[in-house]
């Protein structure tokens, strides 16, 4: 469970130096992100003026003061059938994981993509062998809608992504 400082609000671009840190983190030591070379603060600013014009919401959780994580919701294809279907991420800085901070990120992150009309939220989780990404998204009502197989390679392993998904909006 979150403790009481923890504060989940927009990003701004002051947050985006430590959005890259835990990130960089992520992409270095792990196979949960199948990016190879961390993105620079530059590519940081233009994703949240990117993602704000689009009236999609990009969350910060923060704690005594601190960058704790990060969760956004970006289009699920560039295609225009695909408009009200979104992607999230979700990201905790080293250290911080199985403190709640992941759902104190993720319903806000629902609720506003619902409030701005999306329909369709979709989670694209590697394979890791860890089940705590999987736990989360069914908590918040993500059902499962495949799997695919070796479709990432990075830090010499192949990995499987896992699809989940959970309505929104409706209409």
């Amino acid at each position: 469970m979150t403790d009481a400082e923890t504060i989940i609000r927009p990003a701004t671009p002051e947050d985006l130096k430590n959005v890259a840190e835990i990130y960089a983190h992520y992409v270095t030591h792990t196979v949960i992100t199948f990016d190879q070379t961390p993105p620079q603060l530059a590519d940081w600013r233009q994703r949240l003026t990117d993602l704000t014009a689009r009236g999609l919401p990009f969350l910060i959780a923060e704690r005594s003061g601190d960058v704790a994580g990060y969760a956004y919701a970006g289009q699920w294809r560039p295609k225009p059938a695909y408009r009200y279907t979104v992607e999230n991420s979700i990201y905790l800085a080293p250290g911080l994981t199985g403190k709640g901070l992941g759902g104190a990120l993720l319903g806000p992150l629902i609720d506003r993509c619902a409030t701005a009309g999306f329909r369709r939220m979709i989670a694209v989780i590697a394979d890791t062998g860890n089940p705590a990404s999987v736990a989360l998204h069914e908590r918040f009502g993500f059902t499962h809608a495949g799997r695919l197989i070796d479709v990432g390679h990075k830090h010499g392993r192949s990995i499987d992504t896992i699809l989940m998904q959970r309505p929104l909006a409706t209409g």
